[in-house]
């Protein structure tokens, strides 16, 4: 099902994809090799381990990274505080704090300039790093022909082939989840191995010089066949290291393994200049296949980021662990075959078993994936390469989700010692995430770890610190719990963040009401939720500028606007939200601290719920009517009640105020939407905000601007190898990569949360769907409540729509409406172990 015969026809034109390639056109093709790393470099990854490979032919160089590798931190400074105050500074803070919030309420326009007083310089702050190359050489000369290389989505891997002096070569490249390993397999052609061709010889060495800024490590041999990488990412810096054993063997079938292993010998040299050791593997000629297999760890430990452990995060080393994990894949009797075969079980097992997606693509097999993309048309579109973007980004979540780390800014894939915005954690990783849930990826338990173990035991010292608040925790950033507000030109607008971890909780309730995973809500996901709300409890004051009872956050900033103010409608829209979310687990998991649920109800009641309409219809960004109408900043930040949240597009007077209608508020969004732009201000050119357009469009349900900035994305930031990019620098962000997904299924389904259990739930079938994709299907798509959809649509409208219901979800109202119109087709009552027909008229 996966393969493709190399000649074949497809409306009359030859296809040119390669041996191998996904009949289903579900990978990227490319007839050259990859020269700038962002732009034609392919990824592969497993969450531990990451690489990025250009489609060398007799030299490939194989960048590597290992998810913990973080320059900065404790490992490079022993006073490293997590850019906090010191305690002693607590009684001055909280006096900063007072006179900030008394200047603000006070001020004649409810803003002042800046928080100087809380911030702290940033030291140590670090970044994601690479981890160097792997080198790889077929000693072999002449001209070459027949070459392709492909990343195949439906199996994991990317495969080079390519002819020299009549024999043709196929070097596979794959990280394995369940070995937590990655490996590079060179082989023959099927004919060159009918014709009893052998490689030539072959080695593999470790290079960091090709890794800018990464400090020379020592390159050992560990064994006749196996090689060990041992440094540091800076110096000072945190160790790691990269165990590699490579096997050879003389077989006679295609498919690798079957015959004897054969020796592979380490070869000792010694750096004249540095001293080091760089020593390198060979594979004598005369071989049929040859792979290396490497592992990879850092010292780091999530465990150890507590003040009991001294906010170290420094663990063991990772010698003993890699040793034992690299033996038990060597170990006899092993062979390629199966080891690729118990990856993509995993792999299809992960991404494609339970969810598929049709938007009615044509693959065109005929032209490489460069082509496709280059021949892109804004006003045209191309649907094919629209679904492969789509199913690259749940490629990249799977591949760099699914270690001890969550997905950062880069995924996992990072070129460099330092990387853009150092690859932190901070607004980013929420887009990250938006498609999980929905489309069934099972990626999330490193996230809840690293908020539990990374985020709150140093956040919890912020919060009284800086807030002179005991209850609960608060962060403003990324690794190594970095959880104080960076000074950094006008910080404010950076650092004056403190509701990252509101919106965080959104994912943790999210992943309970798409699971039904009772047990992992009381363990682990209500804690979190109590302690964010604990904390943001504490926050919420009286509004003495307006003086109307309500409360607010005071100081705030709109994400990266400059304005510190009170009550910005995304700090209130976010809090009020979350509340929400608090008393629906409190019910669930039977927590009897009435005292707390009461405070919830109390402030909840009387808090500001971010939704107010100002002097040109908009929708207010804060509290006090500032918005210019020519202000296209990237963020949507006060239209996140829109998407992805709830309290704009399903806004109840009864419960918001009574002042305003929905269509009212809805009207207001879409006012600040349309000026908000396109995504390209002075200020940025970037994927991610038009994927968030594009999805706010779908929510209001308006195709035609849903797919025309959907389409202004892929025109304007997506590279040849569909990379996002970060115009006009041409930077690697990953999360317009990973929020396309869910773009695209706000545009077809859309079933958003309910501020109580009991409020129907509302699910909105082809609420966006463009006419390019009048036809199609989805399969497996998630819901709130345990539930899950299939659905197949044609004329865009409804063909098919059947619903099941998880045997441990909870009952409850839904209503369906469908088309642009939103007209309700039927409402019913879904219970456990549910599975009905709910398409309605027209539904045939």
């Amino acid at each position: 099902m996966w393969t493709l015969a190399l000649v074949c026809l497809l409306a009359g034109n030859v296809i040119a994809a390669p041996e191998g390639f996904p009949a289903n056109g579900n990978g990227l093709w490319y007839t050259t090799q990859g020269e700038v790393w962002e732009h034609t470099w392919l990824p592969i990854g497993n969450g531990y381990l990451a690489a990025m490979l250009p489609g060398g032919t007799t030299f490939e160089y194989t960048q590597l990274n290992i998810e913990s590798l973080w320059s900065g931190g404790p490992f490079e400074n022993s006073s490293y505080n997590g850019g906090n105050k010191p305690l002693h500074e607590r009684e001055n803070m909280a006096k900063a704090m007072a006179d900030i919030r008394q200047r603000v309420f006070s001020s004649e326009n409810g803003t002042i300039g800046d928080v100087q007083a809380l911030v702290s310089p940033i030291t140590n702050y670090g970044s994601y790093a690479g981890a160097g190359y792997l080198l790889s050489d077929l000693q072999s000369t002449g001209p070459i022909s027949d070459y392709s290389r492909y990343l195949n989505f439906e199996t994991g891997t990317t495969s080079t082939l390519f002819t020299q002096n009549g024999i043709s070569f196929n070097r596979t490249s794959f990280c394995s989840h369940p070995t937590q390993a990655c490996t590079q397999h060179t082989t023959l052609s099927r004919a060159s191995l009918a014709a009893k061709k052998t490689l030539p010889r072959l080695t593999y060495a470790f290079s960091p010089y090709l890794q800018e800024g990464l400090p020379t490590p020592n390159v050992t041999c560990a064994g006749s066949g196996s090689l060990r990488v041992r440094g540091h990412v800076g110096n000072p810096g945190i160790l790691y290291e990269i165990l590699a054993t490579a096997t050879a063997t003389r077989t006679s079938g295609p498919g690798g393994g079957g015959g004897g292993a054969l020796p592979v010998s380490c070869a000792v040299y010694t750096d004249p200049v540095t001293g080091l050791r760089n020593d390198t593997l060979v594979v004598s000629a005369g071989i049929t296949e040859a792979w290396i297999t490497w592992v990879g760890d850092t010292e780091y430990s999530l465990e150890h980021g507590t003040e009991e452990h001294g906010f170290s995060f420094k663990g063991l080393d990772p010698h003993n662990t890699l040793q034992s994990r690299i033996k038990s894949i060597s170990a006899s009797p092993w062979s390629f075959a199966p080891a690729l075969a118990e990856h993509i079980k995993d792999f299809r097992a992960t991404l494609h078993d339970r969810f598929s997606l049709d938007l009615g693509q044509k693959p065109d097999l005929s032209k490489t994936t460069a082509e496709i993309r280059s021949a892109y048309l804004l006003g045209k579109g191309d649907v094919y390469l629209e679904w492969l973007v789509f199913q690259m980004g749940r490629y990249l979540l799977a591949g760099s989700a699914r270690g001890k780390l969550p997905a950062n800014l880069q995924g996992k894939w990072a070129n460099g010692i330092g990387n853009p915005w150092s690859a932190d954690a901070n607004i980013n990783v929420q887009m990250n995430y938006w498609s999980s849930e929905m489309t069934g990826l099972d990626v999330t338990q490193s996230l809840w770890d690293y908020m539990e173990k990374d985020w709150a035991p140093r956040g919890a010292y912020t919060a009284k610190v800086l807030y002179n608040i005991t209850r609960g925790w608060v962060t403003h950033n990324e690794i190594f719990g970095y959880t104080g507000m960076k000074e950094y030109e006008i910080s404010a607008s950076w650092a004056n963040y403190p509701e990252a971890n509101a919106w965080m909780m959104w994912h943790v309730w999210d992943h309970f009401d798409y699971t039904n995973d009772l047990a992992w809500l009381k363990a682990q996901g209500y804690p979190l939720l109590k302690g964010v709300a604990s904390f943001h409890l504490d926050r919420l004051l009286p509004d003495q500028h307006f003086d109307d009872g309500s409360l607010v956050v005071n100081p705030c900033n709109s994400p990266e606007q400059k304005p510190v103010t009170f009550g910005c409608a995304h700090s209130q829209q976010l809090i009020w939200e979350m509340l929400n979310s608090v008393e629906k687990a409190h019910t669930l998991v039977g927590d009897r601290d009435q005292k707390f649920i009461q405070e919830v109800r109390a402030k909840r009641a009387r808090m500001d719920k971010g939704i107010h309409v100002g002097s040109w219809s908009q929708l207010q960004e804060w509290k006090v009517d500032m918005d210019s109408p020519t202000d296209v900043h990237r963020h949507l930040s006060h239209l996140i009640g829109l998407y992805p949240g709830y309290s704009i597009s399903f806004y109840d007077p009864a419960l918001q105020g009574r002042d305003l209608t929905r269509r009212k508020v809805l009207e207001a969004a879409e006012v600040s939407l349309e000026h908000r732009g396109n995504g390209t201000g002075p200020d940025a050119n970037s994927g991610w905000q038009k994927v968030w357009r594009a999805a706010c469009w779908a929510q209001l349900r308006n195709s035609e601007k849903f797919y025309y900035i959907l389409k202004f994305a892929v025109d304007q930031n997506f590279a040849p190898n569909l990379f996002s990019l970060y115009s006009p620098n041409s930077i690697f962000q990953i999360d317009a990569n990973l929020g396309f997904p869910s773009a695209v299924l706000n545009a077809i389904v859309q079933a958003q949360d309910t501020p109580t259990l009991s409020t129907p739930l509302t699910i909105s079938l082809l609420p966006a769907i463009p006419t390019e994709w009048a036809t199609g299907s989805i399969k497996g798509v998630r819901l709130r409540g345990g539930m899950s959809l299939d659905l197949s649509w044609n004329n865009r409208a409804v063909k098919s729509a059947v619903l099941a219901m998880d045997r441990r979800a909870r009952a409850r109202e839904i209503i369906v409406l469908e088309g642009e119109s939103g007209k309700v087709r039927r409402k019913l009552r879904a219970v456990p172990g549910m599975k009905r027909a709910i398409c309605g008229v027209p539904c045939r």
